[in-house]
């Protein structure tokens, strides 16, 4: 790892003003002054005005997307929610899981390729809570269908069931197992019915928090990615 990145990834600074602590003689590599930003870091010591570095681990964030954002880097018309973190955390980073381009709520963003994994995966099964505004009134059998499985199209197998809770005749929170593509809108389409707004609220034991505005983040708590 270069040693200015490594400088911005165990500090927070940015690679700028790591640029800068460099040239003014702030930084010593086993106990030597360094000012060359293009250095590789392999194990040495390296310190910051006196202070010894902890080499960077991996990254876990939390991001209450926006709607008009992508999860992924493959679309042309919309900006990816990679975007609204600082460029010195976009690096290696990657969502873990996605949400469709107008579905706003929790994302999660990490470095750790097993990490995100296991969040993926269907034998870890973490439960997913998302609020469902509907363009119709729920009808009155969705709940116990849901609870037995749809079948969605295109798909062999029906859906792992599902538990509904009726907020208001066209507002719902649904918990899927599940990470099936459009699963939410598909399952609603299989009961005849149309999904106008989607938010994801939470994933497992992670939540999101009603402190982050659309676009704002946050690191992940030490429990948080042990629950995963």
């Amino acid at each position: 790892m270069r040693l200015d990145r490594f400088l911005s990834e165990s500090t927070g600074l940015t690679r700028s003003v790591a640029k800068k602590a460099l040239h003014r003689g702030d930084v010593t590599v086993d106990g030597i002054v360094v000012k060359n930003s293009s250095q590789q870091i392999d194990g040495q010591e390296v310190c910051l005005e006196g202070r010894l570095l902890m080499a960077p681990g991996p990254r876990y964030l939390l991001l209450h997307k926006p709607a008009g954002y992508i999860s992924s880097t493959q679309d042309e018309d919309h900006p990816c929610v990679l975007q609204l973190l600082p460029t010195e955390l976009r690096r290696g980073i990657q969502c873990a899981g996605r949400l469709d381009v107008d579905t706003t709520g929790l994302l999660l963003l990490t470095d750790d390729g097993q990490w995100s994994h296991r969040l993926r995966s269907p034998k870890k099964a973490c439960n997913k809570v998302y609020r469902v505004d509907l363009a119709e009134p729920l009808a009155a059998d969705v709940a116990e269908r849901f609870a037995q499985g749809v079948d969605l199209h295109g798909e062999d197998k029906t859906t792992l069931p599902a538990t509904l809770e009726v907020i208001t005749p066209t507002r719902v929170l649904l918990t899927i197992q599940e990470g099936k593509y459009h699963q939410v809108k598909r399952m609603f389409a299989a009961v005849g019915n149309h999904v106008s707004g989607l938010h994801r609220l939470q994933i497992g034991n992670i939540v999101l928090d009603d402190s982050l505005a659309p676009g704002e983040w946050r690191h992940l708590t030490a429990a948080e990615v042990a629950s995963i």
